[in-house]
């Protein structure tokens, strides 16, 4: 603790003086983040330094197991974060981010020993049909490959979550939203996307197109004109 401390009297010594006018036009004019991402709480993630982003370019919601509940089963902190970021900030790109080696799919995979954490175990939930798809499509997999496995799904699964939100929904239907599904394989330092027209989870890279879970693009539902009968 007392070496995290010393960080914040590094803080105000050193990082905040030398990025003065970068915390002033904050204060000032106040925030305007570039997308939501929604990661896991795990120590490891650290998504402004994935993103290397500045303060004031990311709203950050981390929960264990990057969860988002439908709209519905749970208000709480991540139902009102996705909200506001998107009715009130104005934020037009959300990111579900998962991870390899995540200690709640891991629990998700396997639930053993989960009776001595029903807080834990309940929150699970919201991930249940990410576990039951791989258990159901990909039974022949095993440990590592079952874990990860279920991971990509639950980044699926969140996504579809999302869709469930009414200000993500109308933001959707306006074509103002774009969705996105990452996974980041912190062995291999590697950022993998969704790409939603293919479902597969490919490396993003500088030299090709973003992989976008769901492109922002009007989406209004309409009935196709029928032509009248020639008489």
């Amino acid at each position: 603790m007392n070496e995290l401390i010393g960080r914040v009297f590094s803080f105000e010594k050193t990082t905040f003086p030398a990025s003065g006018e970068l915390f002033n036009k904050l204060t000032t004019h106040g925030q305007s983040p570039k997308a939501l991402m929604v990661s896991c709480a795990d120590s490891r993630i650290v998504p402004e330094q994935i993103l290397q982003a500045q303060p004031g370019d990311l709203f950050v919601c981390r929960n264990a197991g990057n969860m988002v509940p439908s709209y519905g089963t749970q208000l709480g902190g991540v139902s009102a974060t996705v909200e506001y970021a998107v009715m009130a900030l104005g934020v037009r790109d959300i990111i579900v981010c998962g991870h390899s080696d995540c200690g709640a799919m891991k629990a998700l995979a396997n639930p053993v020993g989960l009776e001595a954490m029903p807080n834990v175990k309940a929150w699970l939930g919201h991930g249940a049909a990410a576990e039951h798809i791989v258990s159901s499509c990909k039974g022949h997999l095993k440990d590592g490959d079952r874990v990860r496995a279920v991971t990509l799904e639950n980044i699926i699964a969140q996504i579809a979550h999302l869709r469930t939100h009414p200000s993500v929904a109308a933001a959707i239907a306006r074509g103002e939203m774009a969705l996105h599904g990452w996974f980041v394989d912190i062995h291999a330092g590697q950022v993998l996307g969704l790409d939603g027209d293919t479902g597969h989870f490919v490396p993003l890279r500088e030299d090709t197109p973003l992989p976008v879970a769901l492109p922002a693009s009007n989406r209004m539902a309409d009935e196709t004109p029928i032509a009248e009968a020639a008489e």
